[in-house]
């Protein structure tokens, strides 16, 4: 019989995963239809300022600015959603590919990237935005690893 503390454990961190999915997911509709509101006007701030030594984006660049964060916006949404249906129900079955697929297909985003904003000189989006969201995802997987182990 499994002990109900390391359950309860387990479920925090299965509902965390599946919860902040679902916030991030949010956050990328949020962007893709209105991304230009306050809550991302530091993001626009420091995109603008790396590109255009600015602290806004240039009017000519505004349209490609409202385009691009469409199809990112849905990027982000669909990659938290498919994330939250891990968690959901391969995850709290902890059926172990879950677990690596969430792990490979991060490191692979985070990889990817962070490269491209390392190119670019977009370091903000390196410390902030990356680690922020690869903790978020890390902490469950880090405290539920020996569940896994069971299966």
């Amino acid at each position: 019989m499994e002990n109900p503390f390391k359950y309860n454990h387990f479920l925090f961190w299965q509902k965390w995963l599946f919860y902040t999915s679902l916030l991030f997911a949010f956050y990328g509709v949020v962007f893709a239809f209105y991304g230009n509101n306050i809550l991302f006007r530091p993001y626009d701030k420091m995109l603008s300022g790396v590109f255009w030594h600015s602290s806004q984006f240039p009017s000519e660049a505004e349209p490609f600015r409202a385009f691009i964060y469409g199809p990112l916006g849905g990027t982000i949404t669909c990659c938290y959603i498919l994330l939250a249906l891990i968690a959901r129900h391969s995850f709290k079955e902890k059926q172990r590919w879950s677990r690596n697929a969430i792990i490979i297909a991060f490191s692979i985003w985070v990889i990817i990237d962070s490269s491209v904003c390392l190119y670019f000189g977009v370091y903000p989006q390196i410390y902030i935005i990356n680690a922020f969201s690869v903790t978020v995802k890390a902490l469950p997987i880090i405290f539920t690893w020996k569940d896994f182990d069971k299966q």
